[in-house]
């Protein structure tokens, strides 16, 4: 699951460089891009192996103070998004600056605190950590407090946003908005139980086992949420693409006999530039120009082609067939031209699916 989740974390940084690199003054694109790979950067400082590297290098609890860090920068750019996609660009960047200064104090409040306690008090867990020690408190305190306003705050705005949105991104906001809400409630009962232990009280294990779970889930949905309309368009493209790659091999059969009685129609790339001879080779424009030199084929063809719309496809492809090799040796009569193929449907996907029953007969009848 923890593999699970940072890959999905991982694929999500990736995905918003690459569209940061193609777009790099959109102001809110470069806050989520931000606040993303804080997130992917704070998550393996949580795992044991990171925490134990970086204290033996950085001295007990830097691990710690690290990982919050990262994790109230994540929280202020996910803020600075809203701001800069819901106020004018002047006063956008001067909200994030109020915010900025806020996120600084809390920076500098946390770490005065790491840097102050006694030794190894942070090096533990959540549960572990001794809050009676005026520092450790003043740490988880703060910090949570901070997290759980801005969390809340970029919920309300995602809600907002989810609202006027159409889906499949509606969806994916509502799921980020569900899981930056579950956020902040796990971070305002951890704010509740750190006050409780201040005064000593015995905090169940089973709540602080509880919130943890919680708040792993809850990260996990935002995750998901914002990543959601991506990751369904991209399955969508990819169903696409492997279609216009099944359609591509289903036509050969067609094409090659219609690229050999007339080679002239057959799209020439060798007179393109590189970048464009590379942008030919991918898989939808090869569909749709084989499509388009399939049509054209039978267009030319038609006027030898002897056939009635009620032929079956194995007739017409043997007529085909039969055309093709009269044209070849000018032995045929020429007819008048004729659509050869029409749809029963209206569009060109009805037309595509003539030409691919076209091709399956003449597959069969080799």
């Amino acid at each position: 699951m923890t593999e699970f989740y940072l890959a999905g974390l991982t694929a999500a940084v990736v995905w918003k460089l690459c569209q940061l690199a193609r777009s790099p003054h959109n102001k809110p694109l470069r806050s989520v891009t931000l606040c993303l790979t804080c997130a992917a950067l704070s998550y393996p400082l949580a795992m044991p192996g990171g925490s134990s590297g970086l204290g033996a290098v950085a001295g007990h609890g830097a691990a710690k103070l690290m990982q919050n860090l990262l994790l109230l920068a994540a929280v202020y750019f996910l803020m600075c998004f809203y701001l800069y996609s819901v106020a004018d660009g002047q006063e956008g960047r001067r909200r994030a600056r109020r915010e900025g200064i806020l996120v600084v104090l809390v920076a500098a409040t946390i770490t005065v605190a790491a840097t102050t306690v006694p030794h190894q008090v942070l090096a533990g867990s959540f549960a572990t950590t001794d809050m009676t020690v005026p520092q450790a408190a003043v740490f988880y305190l703060v910090a949570g407090t901070y997290l759980m306003y801005a969390l809340t705050s970029a919920a309300i705005w995602t809600r907002r946003f989810a609202r006027t949105s159409l889906k499949p991104h509606s969806t994916g906001l509502w799921i980020a908005a569900t899981g930056m809400f579950a956020m902040a409630l796990a971070f305002a009962v951890r704010a509740v139980m750190v006050a409780a232990r201040v005064q000593s009280h015995e905090v169940p294990k089973a709540l602080v086992s509880a919130m943890a779970l919680l708040l792993a889930v809850a990260t996990a949905l935002f995750v998901f949420g914002i990543t959601y309309p991506a990751a369904r368009a991209r399955a969508a493209g990819t169903r696409l693409w492997s279609q216009h790659r099944r359609a591509h091999r289903r036509l050969e059969p067609l094409w090659v006999i219609m690229a050999e009685a007339f080679p002239h129609s057959v799209l020439p790339t060798a007179s393109l530039s590189r970048r464009a001879r590379w942008r030919a080779r991918g898989v939808h424009r090869r569909y749709h120009r084989r499509v388009v030199e399939c049509r054209d084929g039978l267009v030319q063809i038609s006027a030898h082609l002897d056939h009635q719309p009620s032929d079956t496809p194995e007739l017409l492809a043997s007529r085909l067939r039969a055309a093709v090799q009269a044209r070849r040796t000018a032995a045929a009569k020429p007819l008048p031209a004729r659509p050869v193929g029409i749809p029963r449907q209206h569009g060109r996907e009805a037309d595509v699916q003539e030409l691919l029953t076209l091709a399956d007969a003449l597959r069969v009848s080799r």
